[in-house]
């Protein structure tokens, strides 16, 4: 989102300046810190969303994009992008990460790790995306299909150990916990529309994980990603750019075309 063109702001804010390119972020008022009852206001859900062609936000919850990223490139990055920094907060050079498919979260997630400097292990339900997976860094990708119970093949994997953590996006907290290391991290991101599966407090004890839900993340956060982003010259993997007037088709495309990276809808120029 780019202000610019007709953009204004109020008598208050000398930042951003019109013409700078900036996005929001999805807590507008969620600054730094722990996530708080006073935060949870978001875009596209209690407060307007970004698909309309002018949009007025607090000056605060803007964001400089990386200047090496187009628009559409940047309009990938508050919701999923944020999401899968959070999820890696503390990931050191040397852990191992699991990630589990190829939506938007789990693509930034293996991209994310491996800036970080950790090992990649990623699942997938579709042989056809494995290369694309390990182009992106992915040490080992591990077909589902093939093994149903695949916390056994991350376990050899890593010689037994598990892996430091996992970026869970589907809510399979079972086989999540059983390919953990001792003290890792499950951070649980979501879950499959309709399913709600039990933790079973035996095994989280046995497990000796900690398992984090993880709410997009705070602008600091946003910021702190954006600048990582912009050192290593990252881009996002995006899977097909729409223009504004087809934006329901997008959204089709979204739901039934099993995308690989982002379905973005492009704004009109100013």
């Amino acid at each position: 989102m780019p202000l610019g063109g007709a953009g204004a702001y109020g008598p208050e804010v000398d930042r951003p300046a019109v013409g700078d390119r900036v996005t929001a972020a999805v807590f507008p008022h969620w600054r730094d810190g722990p996530l708080e009852p006073a935060y949870l206001h978001q875009l596209g859900g209690s407060l307007d969303g970004m698909l309309t062609e002018y949009a007025v936000l607090p000056a605060a919850a803007l964001v400089p994009i990386p200047a090496h990223l187009s628009d559409e490139e940047a309009a990938t990055l508050p919701c999923a992008a944020v999401t899968a920094w959070n999820a890696l907060a503390g990931t050191r050079p040397g852990d191992v990460v699991l990630t589990l498919g190829s939506g938007g979260v789990s693509l930034f997630a293996l991209q994310f790790a491996r800036l970080l400097g950790a090992r990649v292990l990623t699942i997938t339900g579709d042989p056809g995306k494995a290369a694309r997976l390990t182009a992106l860094g992915a040490g080992h990708v591990i077909d589902r299909c093939a093994y149903p119970d695949w916390h056994l093949r991350v376990r050899a994997l890593t010689d037994g150990r598990g892996v430091d953590r996992v970026v869970d996006v589907v809510g399979d907290l079972e086989r999540s916990l059983r390919s953990t290391a001792m003290e890792g991290q499950v951070a649980c991101v979501g879950f499959r529309s309709g399913e709600r599966p039990a933790v079973d407090s035996g095994l989280l004890f046995a497990a000796g994980a900690t398992v984090r839900p993880v709410a997009v993340g705070s602008r600091a956060q946003f910021v702190a990603m954006n600048r990582a982003i912009e050192v290593n010259l990252l881009r996002p993997v995006i899977d097909r750019i729409f223009p504004f007037e087809e934006a329901v088709t997008a959204f089709r495309h979204y739901e039934s075309g099993d995308p690989f990276g982002k379905v973005v809808i492009s704004l009109p120029s100013a």
